[in-house]
């Protein structure tokens, strides 16, 4: 009864309980995936008409799509760590008035509010307060939100993912297991002490390089982490650092770039980004006589049926950054080539993300044109996995082929591809993965090694199987 006439005189008393009960319900933060890279970024709206955004990506149009869309100015952006996978957005949105804050230790040397541990800034009555949790990388720290002393959710970052943690081998050899043992210590003391219904964001995610398998769920709860999350379950460090280091795959070589590149800052590029200039026959054939790569983007099907000896195959789908940082370097211009129609703001995005800068253009006529110019134009040979004829090459990735693989198939996962052309058996061979997509890339690889016997097997184990044939497991 003392209430009502609260809120009816004091406009500023109502405001205050308003917030306060925004507060008290659950913060469930904007999410943006990044299917090919396994990430996420976050967007909160801190409740005086702006927002935070968390682990931002290079590309900032979406998160500034998406405040305007709600009526908010990005006032913050937030990083957990320095990210090897994909270059920050938090520059980007920087330019465009928002404030950077970031682990101190992490040594930026781009404007920034630096933060260690048990920082805390305050945002419109609610606290952002910085967890000291290395492991990941050594300075890495998750983000604390809190109504009070109540904390109401936790971007984790790498720290603790779905079912999973972030490796700790992207550094370098001499501080994998020191991290792992770091990243122990992070989970038992400053993360694990934490309420079970506390909402966690975790940056990666399934699909991630940066992270063990998981099963497709992005967010969780510290709860729920410490019943499921086989790595939580190991109550031993010297088990828990075995069990961690031993679950490492490949990962991509441009990893071992990026660090440093967020660490000095990537270029601003505006958003959006700049679209791919259009390039004439003649500046096509001066950029390839100069060592420019030529990249061919379109799908397989058209690929196969003609294509350019020599150009690599990345088919434009949501892991083509992945595999352009995988596989070709970044120290000369690409050449792109697409079919119409295709997306080329999403080529310029996941080219930029990852920090390809040296982009000459597209081709202006497609294959018509490189065709019509003299370039030589060949085909491949598509193959229905229940036919096989010939040896298999599956180039998988060590878990995908440990799950189940065609008997006597020769395996080298796809990076390696390259390195071992000159080792493979003569004669007539098929390449093979899940789909098609990355056999098609090797047979690119190959087929620039020399190889012009090389097929591309259309499906993967599973269709080979499919008449009642067995699949050996490792």
């Amino acid at each position: 009864m003392r209430v009502a006439p609260v809120f009816v005189k004091h406009s500023f008393d109502y405001l205050t309980v308003s917030r306060a009960w925004r507060r008290l319900s659950l913060i469930k933060p904007l999410t943006f995936v990044d299917e090919g890279l396994g990430n996420s970024s976050y967007l909160l709206d801190i409740g005086d008409g702006r927002a935070v955004v968390v682990d931002p990506a290079r590309d900032a149009t979406p998160y500034l799509a998406a405040a305007e869309r709600a009526g908010l100015t990005i006032a913050y952006t937030i990083e957990t760590h320095l990210h090897a996978d994909f270059l920050t957005g938090s520059r980007e949105l920087a330019a465009r008035g928002a404030t950077v804050l970031a682990p101190r230790a992490g040594g930026i040397e781009w404007p920034h509010l630096g933060f260690g541990h048990a920082d805390e800034l305050d945002l419109d009555g609610l606290r952002l307060r910085a967890v000291a949790t290395p492991g990941h990388t050594p300075e890495h720290l998750c983000w604390l939100v809190c109504d009070g002393a109540r904390p109401i959710a936790l971007f984790s970052g790498g720290a603790l993912l779905v079912d999973s943690v972030a490796r700790t081998d992207l550094i370098g050899p001499d501080q994998t297991e020191p991290l792992a043992r770091a990243l122990w210590r992070s989970l038992q003391e400053r993360i694990l002490t934490l309420p079970d219904d506390l909402p966690v964001y975790p940056t990666h995610g399934a699909g991630s390089f940066c992270s063990a398998p998981t099963d497709g769920e992005r967010t969780t709860t510290i709860g729920r982490e410490r019943a499921a999350n086989p790595l939580l379950a190991v109550d031993d460090e010297d088990i828990f650092v075995a069990t961690l280091l031993a679950g490492y795959g490949s990962y991509p070589p441009y990893f071992l770039q990026l660090r440093e590149r967020n660490r000095r800052g990537p270029d601003v590029l505006g958003s959006p980004f700049p679209p791919l200039p259009t390039l004439h026959i003649d500046d096509v054939c001066r950029y390839l006589a100069d060592g420019a790569t030529l990249v061919d983007a379109r799908p397989l099907d058209a690929w196969a049926a003609a294509h350019v000896p020599g150009a690599i195959s990345i088919m434009l789908r949501p892991q083509f950054g992945t595999w352009l940082g995988w596989l070709v370097p970044n120290d000369r211009p690409l050449v792109l080539l697409l079919d119409p129609g295709q997306d080329g703001v999403e080529l310029v995005r996941q080219m930029r993300t990852i920090g390809y800068d040296q982009v000459a253009g597209t081709v202006a006529g497609g294959i018509t044109a490189l065709r019509a110019a003299g370039l030589p134009v060949t085909s491949t040979e598509l193959l229905d996995a229940a036919r096989l004829d010939r040896p298999v090459i599956d180039v998988r990735q060590d878990n995908e082929h440990a799950a189940g693989h065609i008997p006597g198939a020769l395996h080298l996962e796809l990076g390696e591809i390259a390195q071992c052309s000159l080792d493979l058996p003569a004669g007539a061979l098929a390449v093979m993965c899940g789909h098609g997509e990355r056999a098609a890339t090797a047979a690119s690889i190959l087929e620039r090694a020399g190889r012009c016997d090389v097929a591309v097997v259309i499906g993967g184990p599973e269709e080979w199987a499919e008449g009642g044939r067995t699949l050996p497991v490792v």
